[in-house]
């Protein structure tokens, strides 16, 4: 079957088998290798990206869902050459060891931030709970993520993902 799907604004039209999963979609077909593929199960999250800036376990859902859609990775939190202040974050608070869990929590996270530019500790513990991270034991992607937070986190979206996301959510 052929699907159209926007990702990270680039338009792509592909022949797929109906059965493809959007993340071998994005790593196989389009070469966007940020977002991981870790259990198949939806366990790790690993592979959260957003479609219709709503985030996914790409893992667990159809490249065939996403045709006529936008499906943001990780890939597209850069903006002309300035990392997201989430990526700033887990950068300045050692948020990542491995990197396996790195993209998917970064996509939660940008989430988070678009819809609670101010979260608790609390809160984004709670917005990474469906997440895995077996290297960090959590704490330095909680304080990445409140990093991102207090350095204009909230400035760096774009005001229509902002309005999209709210109606959305």
């Amino acid at each position: 079957m052929q699907i159209t799907v926007t990702v990270n604004g680039t338009e792509y039209t592909r022949d797929v088998e109906p059965r493809l999963l959007l993340i071998h979609f994005l790593r196989d077909e389009l070469g966007l290798t940020g977002s991981h593929w870790g259990c198949d199960t939806s366990n790790c999250g690993a592979c959260v990206v957003w479609l219709d800036r709503t985030p996914v376990k790409s893992c667990t859902a159809l490249a065939a869902m996403a045709s006529g859609r936008e499906v943001a990775t990780v890939e597209g939190l850069e903006k002309d050459g300035q990392l997201d202040p989430v990526q700033q974050g887990f950068v300045a608070c050692h948020g990542l060891q491995c990197g396996f869990c790195t993209p998917g929590m970064m996509m939660t996270a940008r989430w988070l931030l678009d819809h609670n530019p101010d979260p608790s500790e609390q809160e984004v513990r709670e917005a990474i709970s469906g997440q895995i991270c077996r290297c960090t034991g959590y704490e330095n992607i909680v304080r990445a993520v409140r990093w991102a937070s207090e350095h204009g986190a909230a400035e760096h979206r774009e005001p229509a993902q902002h309005v999209e996301a709210e109606v959305t959510a």
